[in-house]
């Protein structure tokens, strides 16, 4: 038998959630099965939308997330020992997993076999290639559809989808202005990134900053944020300007009963006939693989960074997860354990 742990959330978050939602829980795993794969946990992300979708499940559940494992004990030949796996196993140090079963459109029953890196970290397989990244790629390439000099504009630009997004409107030939949480940030997205501007959402005066960085207006908005600052971006749209939603991070430690108010959008919309879309990453599901491909060709070129926020050790999952809920990532934040 092997012992494994897993962290249970027990009671709904109010606010930031806080340790005392958690229990930490050990337990015995079965023998295997035929078809059956033990995998160790190696790498786990902590998301937004761990926040974000908490209250769809009956308490207690298991803290649901994405992670890469290596296969350590196989009772399916087609995954042997050493095999890595991308699965939706969670905050948890092992898994048992039976590979025969196909994925559905459900987050939750997410798993396959890691691709070939080329050598890089299989980190980047929770990250720039993998959820994360492939939310960026499709939300910004078959929903907001940029043009090469059209100008692109992301909130919640530091993070592990906006970074992404950021560099590859870039590729595409596009002006891109992001916005940040901090100053450090906006120098790395700059300077280390490529965006032609960006700004620190918290001190600057968001409408003349972005008149100033976006004269001709804006075509394409990535909206990882919601809130007063997505309306504001709204507001500064060219005709038919295309807005794709991929989060609403503004939004997420708020009481559902009294969500913060924000200046509407309808006469923004209907004035220059804008098309707005929310975006799910199991609806293109089946596409995955295309992604994958795409982004680790452009990042073995050169022209695509993959930068990680790395907390190290099981013990520190619940830390990592409030760290990146505060904005203290830069990039996408993995937990090695």
């Amino acid at each position: 038998m092997v012992k494994a742990r897993k962290y249970v959330v027990k009671k709904y978050f109010e606010g930031v959630p806080k340790r005392s939602d958690y229990e930490l829980v050990e337990y015995e795993l079965p023998p295997l099965k035929v078809g059956e794969v033990l995998v160790k946990t190696e790498w786990i992300s902590v998301d937004p939308y761990l926040r974000a979708y908490h209250r769809v499940h009956q308490l207690p559940y298991d803290q649901f997330a994405y992670q890469v494992g290596i296969v350590e004990e196989s009772k399916d030949p087609k995954h042997p020992v050493g095999t890595r796996i991308v699965s939706h196993e969670g905050w948890r140090d092992y898994a048992v997993l039976n590979m025969g079963k196909d994925a559905s459109d459900n987050i939750l029953d997410v798993k396959y076999k890691l691709p070939d890196l080329k050598g890089m970290s299989p980190s980047i397989g929770i990250g720039t290639v993998g959820m994360p990244g492939i939310s960026g790629y499709f939300a910004l390439l078959d929903v907001c559809q940029p043009k090469a000099g059209e100008t692109v504009v992301v909130t919640g630009a530091a993070g592990a989808v906006g970074s992404v997004v950021g560099q590859i409107a870039k590729i595409k030939g596009c002006k891109v202005v992001g916005f940040a949480g901090s100053d450090d940030k906006v120098k790395w997205l700059e300077k280390e990134l490529g965006f032609d501007k960006a700004f620190n959402y918290k001190t600057a005066d968001i409408q003349k900053e972005l008149k100033a960085a976006a004269p001709n207006g804006v075509d394409c908005y990535f909206d990882n944020v919601g809130g007063e600052m997505s309306s504001i971006i709204i507001g500064q749209m060219n005709k038919r300007g295309r807005v794709v939603v991929c989060g609403s991070i503004s939004s997420y430690n708020e009481d559902p009963a009294q969500l913060p108010k924000a200046t509407i959008l309808q006469p923004s919309i209907l004035g220059n006939e804008l098309m707005i879309q929310g975006f799910h990453v199991m609806s293109w599901f089946d596409r995955w693989p295309e992604a994958i491909e795409q982004m680790i060709t452009w990042i073995k070129k050169g022209q695509l960074k993959p930068t990680e926020h790395v907390t190290v050790g099981f013990d520190k999952l619940f830390d990592a997860f409030v760290g990146m809920l505060a904005g203290e990532n830069f990039g996408k934040a993995v937990v090695k354990v």
